[in-house]
């Protein structure tokens, strides 16, 4: 009888792990990293290669490649727990100016509406809530301070740096340090990296409902970018 209980307890807890590993794990993908955008390779065609060691110029964000910006914040399910929500979308147009050693502009736009996550009724709450992409559907940088680079950016060589300029999320813009990394690869600059937003600074009221008991008061901004040159 004892060994009954014991096989039926360990089934109980097999079966529970099951439900929780089909229906209820988060599919949330991981944090940007430079490792890991330098191993996404550009459609074949797209990418436009400058003479070796020529970086000078204009340099516009691949259409084609795989850049996004997103967002990535905890929040708090019934009978869930905690889990980390990551939205993402490629809708994400720029461009960036390098003078010798520096980076003298860099101006980026992308579409919030476009936003999608693993779950679509989140996406659609976020339409009128939250980040209320319906009234605010585009988020913005602008650089305000060129980044000093030190020495002229060579192929395979990560770098980082931290950009300063005007961020507009929610209708509301505010001065941001944003830190990043870089590296040219293939043609291509490669760029990643992420800001910590306090939604508050941003007018943003986070949405709860039945199902969302919270939602962090601080999420991240992240973003990986594939430039190419004009």
């Amino acid at each position: 009888m004892k060994r009954l209980i014991v096989l039926a307890t360990a089934m109980l807890v097999l079966v529970a792990a099951g439900v929780w590993f089909f229906f209820f794990r988060s599919d949330a993908p991981p944090p940007v990293s430079l490792q890991g955008a330098v191993g996404t390779t550009l459609p074949g065609g797209t990418a436009t290669t400058p003479g070796a060691g020529v970086v000078d110029g204009a340099w516009v964000i691949d259409a084609g490649s795989d850049s996004f910006v997103g967002y990535r914040i905890g929040e708090r399910l019934a009978s869930i727990g905690v889990q980390d929500a990551v939205g993402r979308t490629s809708q994400v147009t720029g461009t960036l100016q390098i003078e010798g050693t520096r980076v003298a502009a860099v101006s980026m736009e992308a579409d919030l509406s476009t936003l999608e996550s693993d779950s679509s009724q989140r996406d659609g709450r976020l339409r009128s809530a939250g980040l209320e992409t319906n009234s605010f559907p585009t988020a913005a940088f602008e650089l305000t301070s060129p980044i000093e680079l030190g020495d002229i950016p060579a192929e395979g060589t990560p770098l980082s740096a931290s950009a300063s300029g005007d961020f507009t999320l929610h209708g509301v813009t505010r001065p941001v340090e944003v830190p990043l990394e870089a590296q040219l690869s293939d043609g291509a600059i490669v760029v990643v990296g992420s800001l910590q937003v306090t939604l508050t600074d941003y007018d943003i009221a986070a949405p709860t409902g039945f199902s969302v008991l919270s939602i962090d008061e601080v999420g991240t901004m992240e973003f990986q970018l594939f430039f190419t040159h004009e």
